[in-house]
């Protein structure tokens, strides 16, 4: 049986890779309402923007030397950095000891993702990935409705995740540092929203496209696949549409279930509606820190020495996933 790292009893002490925008108002924040937990290290390649970030969250540490930084008090890593420097951050985090939760898409490829996985076994830390889909109360409650077959056998699964990113210097639009477009950004996330939903799923078809924006990567991703236990599921994920109703719909033989809101609205409450046969129709909405969920999660996996509800293994998964679905879309 694996033997994962000390067991904490105190607060977990974090680092973070990378302080970009996202890191800035989102991760940080976050990271503060979670009370087992404590920010002491930050790191960027460049001093001056390590040095603004800590003094804006009073962190007491903060570094532009990667190996100074994981030298510091520090138990854990998240790692916020652009996708080409996950890989080496991963693993140079491992071999130091400390247990790293990575933003999202895990590497640039498949190759890499199972060395990163290996690695972290190797030296006995926990490697989880920034999926933060799965933790909504919503999805959740519609995973158990699809387990208990509530809404009878699951016939199909539709998720739409559509919004507008005009393209900028951000690593995104760059495919030598993001590895790819939409498909890597929000692709990602639906793949692995569909696993937790109902378990594994097979490829069938995929079109990738630059339908308005003309840049490296695309712009428009549409996705069919084949649970293995039963039933299909299709995406659509764009950074093309300034006004979009992006939902995701579970049909059953004997119900379904509409999401509105949940992908994509970071602060606004999602709107679930149940029908059932012979029954009326069900509406619940619900606001949630999602992100406050998964540092939580993560936080108290890594104290424990217990595996997270993401494993480094969900993240290798999908990687497999999208890949597959890129060749598809090469044919």
């Amino acid at each position: 049986m694996l033997k994962i790292r000390n067991r904490l009893s105190k607060r977990l002490r974090w680092g973070i890779i990378g302080l970009g925008k996202f890191s800035e108002t989102t991760i940080i924040p976050a990271f503060l309402t979670v009370r087992k937990a404590k920010i002491v290290s930050v790191y960027s390649h460049n001093a001056i923007r390590a040095k603004t970030v800590a003094d804006k969250f009073s962190i007491q540490n903060h570094f532009s030397d990667l190996q100074e930084f994981l030298a510091s008090d520090i138990n854990a890593v998240y790692i916020g950095s652009m996708n080409a420097d996950h890989y080496e951050q991963v693993l140079a985090a491992a071999r130091a000891g400390k247990h790293i939760l990575s933003d999202k898409p895990l590497a640039m490829n498949s190759k890499q993702a199972e060395e990163m996985v290996a690695v972290c076994k190797e030296n006995n830390v926990q490697l989880s990935v920034n999926y933060v889909y799965r933790f909504h109360p919503l999805i959740e409650k519609s995973r158990e409705l699809i387990e208990n077959q509530t809404i009878g056998k699951l016939l199909s699964v539709n998720a739409n995740f559509n919004t507008n990113l005009p393209p900028d210097d951000n690593f995104r639009f760059h495919k030598d540092l993001s590895g790819g477009g939409v498909m890597r950004d929000l692709g990602t996330h639906m793949i692995d929203l569909l696993r937790f939903l109902n378990g594994e799923v097979e490829p069938i078809s995929c079109v990738m496209d630059n339908l308005l924006y003309r840049i490296e990567v695309e712009d428009f991703a549409t996705a069919l696949l084949r649970f293995t236990n039963g039933g299909y599921a299709t995406f659509n994920v764009s950074s093309n549409a300034a006004r979009a109703f992006n939902r995701l719909e579970i049909l059953g033989t004997k119900g379904s279930i509409n999401i509105e809101n949940l992908i994509g609205g970071r602060f606004s409450s999602a709107r679930m509606t149940i029908i059932l046969e012979g029954e009326r129709k069900l509406a619940f909405r619900k606001r949630t820190n999602r992100m406050h969920r998964v540092l939580k999660n993560v936080t108290v996996a890594f104290s424990k020495g217990i595996p997270p509800a993401v494993t480094g293994e969900d993240g290798l998964i999908n990687m497999r996933i999208m890949e597959q679905l890129e060749a598809y879309a090469k044919k």
